[in-house]
């Protein structure tokens, strides 16, 4: 596509609170409903089509989505006597929360999904062709630092999302930031 954003309105960002909501982007072909759906709406005979699958398949998929509201019906069009209905999604960025609204914790998600465990299964032909750029740095922070830090990747990341869609290869972007408990660490200094 010749450098478009979404043809659709969309929130800048929406906290995931609910385990359906994290469990829905659990499943690899949902991530590419997600992403193609940062081109523009679409349908599910045009998602179907590019990602090679069946048009049930895709149906289903965007209806757990659509029941965990990462995607809606952005609007319909007459086709053969049927509403064709184009989804888009509800959000530029979803991340997971949480936290309650009065700031406690909430309990952990079950999670057999990771941004990282994708990241890495997709850049493996990267790698091995020498396109594969990143970083991976220590520092030892307080929980301030770290939600600082959290807020200027969610931007960086929102920035991402947010670039013109133009070109042939789709790139893909992972960031973030996990603590390492068992981190060889110096020895307090004597001063």
């Amino acid at each position: 596509m010749e450098g478009k954003t979404p043809d659709y309105e969309l929130e800048a960002q929406r906290a995931l609170t609910a385990p359906a909501q994290v469990r829905a982007l659990g499943n690899p072909l949902r991530n590419t409903i997600l992403g193609l759906l940062h081109e523009r709406a679409a349908s599910v005979t045009e998602l179907s089509t590019a990602v090679d699958r069946p048009k049930s398949t895709v149906a289903h998929h965007v209806k757990v989505l659509a029941d965990a509201g990462l995607v809606r019906v952005v609007r319909t069009r007459r086709v053969r006597a049927i509403d064709e209905a184009f989804y888009g999604r509800t959000a530029r960025l979803f991340y997971v929360s949480l936290e309650d609204p009065d700031g406690g914790r909430k309990g952990e998600h079950p999670l057999d999904f990771n941004d990282f465990e994708v990241a890495a299964r997709e850049s493996g032909p990267a790698y091995t062709d020498g396109q594969l750029w990143g970083f991976i740095r220590h520092a030892r922070i307080d929980d301030k630092q770290k939600k600082e830090f959290w807020r200027r990747m969610a931007a960086l990341v929102e920035e991402f999302d947010a670039l013109p869609r133009h070109g042939d290869v789709v790139h893909g972007f992972a960031i973030g930031v996990y603590p390492i408990p068992d981190y060889p660490q110096l020895p307090r200094s004597a001063d």
